[in-house]
């Protein structure tokens, strides 16, 4: 499998629309949004965002609880054309991550979180094939986030938004601190910058980039093992 990771508004959703209709031997699963719902109906996003120190550690988890399934399931698929948008690592280690550093976790919440990360992930959630990363500088992501005006987005700031960009460098350029089995998948860095949906040519070149990216990778790949352990 691979998946499709970047920041907020960086246009995830509508690449792999996009990447379904140029690539159709590809088979994609979206980020299950519908999941993002507190038990008492209310938005986990929505709490987390006016309130990020109260919500951080619930949000956190009960999103990796949701991603966890959404993994173990997709990893069924056969294909090794499988794409799915976003994943366990990036929630891992670049949102909850984030959290911490800006003290919306505190460092008894992230140890826990560490723990549930460990037991839930290590041999039961497969590492990918390969990693595409729309890379969108913050400052174009933050105007497609207020254009598409998400209601459980509007507490987002700018500041939160070079935050999780920075994260997503650590975790997937860098590749500082992250489980052993995820340091060679090899990472597709798409330019994002510029408007893909409506302009032809921009959009055709980035799926030629995709495409070469997973036939070469998936023909290099053996058998997939479980992530293991974090160092």
């Amino acid at each position: 499998m691979y998946l499709v990771e970047g920041n907020i508004g960086a246009g995830k959703s509508t690449f792999l629309t996009l990447l379904a209709k140029h690539i159709p031997y590809a088979s994609i699963a979206y980020e299950p949004r519908e999941h993002w719902q507190s038990e008492d109906g209310g938005s986990m996003l929505t709490k987390f965002y006016e309130d990020p120190q109260r919500w951080a550690f619930t949000m956190e988890t009960w999103a990796m609880i949701q991603r966890v399934r959404h993994h173990i399931q997709e990893q069924q698929n056969p294909s090794p054309f499988h794409v799915i948008e976003r994943s366990i690592y990036s929630g891992f280690y670049a949102f909850a991550k984030n959290d911490l550093d800006q003290g919306f976790m505190t460092p008894a919440e992230w140890d826990l979180h560490q723990q549930w990360f460990n037991f839930l992930v290590p041999g039961k959630c497969m590492p990918p094939i390969g990693i595409i990363y729309l890379h969108t500088n913050p400052e174009i992501a933050f105007d497609r986030m207020k254009k598409r005006n998400r209601g459980s987005e509007g507490g987002i700031t700018f500041q939160y938004m070079k935050q999780i960009d920075e994260r997503h460098t650590d975790y997937l350029l860098n590749k500082n601190g992250v489980v052993e089995d995820l340091k060679p998948v090899p990472v597709l860095v798409l330019d994002c910058n510029e408007e893909f949906e409506n302009n032809p040519e921009r959009c055709t070149a980035l799926m030629k980039q995709v495409e070469e990216f997973m036939l070469t990778t998936a023909i290099a790949d053996g058998p997939a093992q479980p992530v293991s352990n974090p160092r």
